[in-house]
């Protein structure tokens, strides 16, 4: 078989053991409404609790409860002192090239989720990412803020969309995917399963779409600092300084040069993660 096979390959889908449970919590209360119907409405309310911890679960971008999600690179990658350096939202023309050349100057590769419609709009700029050594991963086509309360249907075109764009340009399947701000709901997981995707999150993020001080993001990822981590950051959306600065230009050096300083080697997804099955 042979690695494009693999990388596509639909991976059967297995409910987590939550889901397991509400599974048998709606059977079990369906059948306590048909030998005593006046119950309805403990149902109707037992039912709705359920809901809304799934909801909550779902808005929890590191919970593994309704599925595999990453947050941390395999113990093998962390006994080789690897990290991975997870880059969002981009490709951005205005801070995209400076975001590569500080990577090339420091000679570390990362992992670029990036949306489709932006990479349809800049593709050289993906083609630039992967011919420097980076790859490219999906962060579905349009970056739906109401991402989270898609139906599977709504779920299956965002991802299959951003994979055949992604694909065309960048040369190479999506093996990863990320949901836009790391929020979903249980349905997100089956159709990850059918095409042959896998969910990742992080272990830390800087908040740098939101926060300008680039100290306070350097602070956030720096503490977390270790083997085994997956860093966030943004080169789309990116928060500005006062000075009008992208504070991932600011904060990516001060990452970097910390991770050399601790023996790190920076890494992406697809190199410390081979088997994506």
């Amino acid at each position: 078989m042979t690695a494009a096979a693999v990388e596509t390959s639909p991976r059967r889908w297995r409910p987590s053991l939550v889901i397991q449970a509400s599974f048998l919590l709606h059977a079990v209360l369906l059948g306590v409404v048909g030998v005593d119907p006046p119950l309805w409405p403990w149902v109707v309310l037992i039912l709705v609790l359920n809901h809304l911890a799934l909801t909550a679960l779902g808005l929890w971008p590191r919970s593994t409860w309704l599925g595999p999600n990453i947050t941390r690179l395999p113990p093998e990658a962390a006994a080789r002192g690897e990290i991975a350096l997870t880059i969002d939202d981009g490709p951005d023309p205005a801070v995209t090239p400076a975001v590569l050349a500080l990577l090339d100057q420091h000679r570390v590769k990362a992992t670029f989720f990036c949306i489709g419609a932006a990479a349809e709009r800049w593709p050289d700029l993906c083609r630039s990412i992967v011919e420097r050594g980076h790859t490219i991963e999906n962060h579905t086509q349009h970056h739906p803020l109401h991402f989270a309360f898609f139906g599977m249907r709504g779920f299956t075109r965002e991802i299959s969309s951003a994979q055949s764009t992604l694909s065309a340009i960048a040369g190479r399947r999506p093996r990863f995917f990320r949901a836009p701000a790391g929020l979903r709901n249980p349905l997100l997981d089956p159709v990850l399963a059918k095409l042959g995707v896998r969910l990742v999150a992080w272990t830390a993020r800087g908040f740098d779409t939101r926060t300008s001080d680039a100290a306070v993001v350097s602070r956030r990822l720096l503490q977390h600092l270790k083997a085994g981590s997956i860093l966030l950051l943004h080169d789309g959306n990116s928060a500005r300084s006062a000075a009008g600065v992208p504070v991932i230009l600011t904060v990516l050096p001060k990452v970097l040069e910390a991770a050399a300083a601790q023996s790190l080697r920076l890494v992406t997804l697809n190199e410390a993660i081979p088997d994506a099955s």
